[in-house]
């Protein structure tokens, strides 16, 4: 089977993908990363920005408290860029990863067509309308809890002015509800939809008869390229929590966090992420597990009739149990105990903090920044190394 048969191009295919390629945004062979990040970031950030210059002349200018505020930033100008410029690097990683089961290669002929049938079933997931509807129907539940949040907010800011008792939103504001905000929430959940497609595609792929091998010297089985495939996703994980701590350093600003309550953040945030991609990645754990077990015990049973031989070479008999038809049977002079100690250090557990350490980081870095804008920059630091050396 040639590698082209088994290709998934994450970022490819679905209506978002078909309308962008339509408005000549993207094409078949290119993405087009940098002018759609310009051109998104643009209307979801930049356009808030300059409906706040006519207020300049007002009694209440809302420009500096758009640019004051983290939220804008994290969200429309960096969390956007980074869903975008993730979308490159992660059809070009899961692309690799899943060549490289034929150029090992791991899928035996037998179940090549059943890789197959796991790959269209996650292509016909990857092009589904009504998932991209259910993720266009969040955006919109998203814009109308921004909605209410801006209309309760207790004091003026660039989104919405209160007067009396009356809010009304700003033209900032009401860009943002319809557009900014569905965008940046949109594209979040189009990502987290195509890895849940992939990751159904590598647990269909670890039910086949792998040709797993139990000395490999990646210490896996021959399965330590998927372990790392989650860096991919870094980009993605950085837009994501730049999100998440805009609003930890939105929460600072109107009261005190402590550095306890910060730990505590990073630290969910660092096992939903690391769970996040350990769901596809246990799969593998079963087939490995069985073939350690199986090859070690086969090993023992080889190695018991090997050093049993050795015994009556050396002795004349075996000292325990001797047997005359035994002592007929033909040696093999392979030395079994490398290939036993390296079967015995065999890890059936594909996560590890060393090959996840930069998207743990990326999870972890923003909300240090946030942190670091109220509390010693030291304590911060030492969090941050805490949770990534774990």
């Amino acid at each position: 089977m040639q590698e082209d048969r088994l290709e998934f191009l994450a970022s490819h295919g679905g209506p978002f993908f078909e309308l962008q390629r339509r408005l000549n945004l993207v094409h078949e062979r290119s993405l087009h990363t940098g002018r759609r990040i310009l051109l998104f970031v643009a209307a979801a950030w930049a356009v808030p920005l300059l409906l706040t210059l006519p207020t300049l002349a007002s009694e209440t200018p809302t420009l500096r408290a758009y640019l004051t505020d983290p939220g804008p930033w994290a969200r429309f100008l960096v969390g956007i860029a980074a869903f975008l410029a993730a979308e490159q690097s992660v059809e070009a990683g899961l692309r690799r990863k899943l060549g490289q089961f034929l150029r090992a290669p791991l899928i035996p002929p037998a179940s090549q067509e059943s890789a197959i049938s796991a790959l269209d079933k996650a292509l016909a997931r990857r092009n589904s309308i009504p998932a991209e509807v259910v993720c266009l129907a969040l955006a919109v539940f998203s814009a109308v809890l921004a909605f209410a949040t801006f209309k309760q907010a207790p004091l003026t800011n660039w989104a919405a002015t209160v007067t009396g008792d009356v809010h009304h939103l700003t033209l900032a504001g009401w860009w943002c509800v319809f557009i900014s905000i569905p965008l940046f929430i949109f594209l979040f959940c189009r990502g987290v939809w195509r890895h849940l497609v992939w990751a159904k595609l590598l647990r269909s792929i670890a039910h086949l008869d792998l040709r797993l091998v139990s000395t490999h010297p990646d210490g896996k089985g021959g399965l330590a390229f998927v372990g790392d495939y989650p860096n991919a996703y870094v980009l993605f994980v950085f837009g994501v929590s730049c999100g998440m701590a805009a609003a930890v350093a939105k929460h600072q600003m109107q009261a005190d966090l402590s550095a306890a309550t910060l730990t505590t953040i990073m630290a969910a945030w660092l096992l939903i992420v690391l769970a996040f991609f350990a769901y596809p990645l246990s799969a593998f754990s079963k087939p490995l597990t069985q073939m350690k077990d199986r090859t070690l015990l086969t090993l023992s049973a080889r190695a018991t009739i090997q050093q049993r031989g050795a015994e009556r070479k050396a002795i004349g008999e075996n000292v325990v149990a001797p047997d005359a038809k035994e002592a007929e049977q033909s040696i093999d002079p392979v030395d079994l105990t490398k290939q036993y100690e390296q079967t015995r250090k065999l890890s059936s557990m594909l996560v590890n903090r060393k090959t996840l350490l930069p998207v743990a980081a990326a999870a972890l870095i923003p909300f240090a920044i946030a942190g670091a804008s109220k509390l010693p920059y030291k304590e911060v630091f030492s969090v941050l190394k805490k949770l990534l050396l774990i």
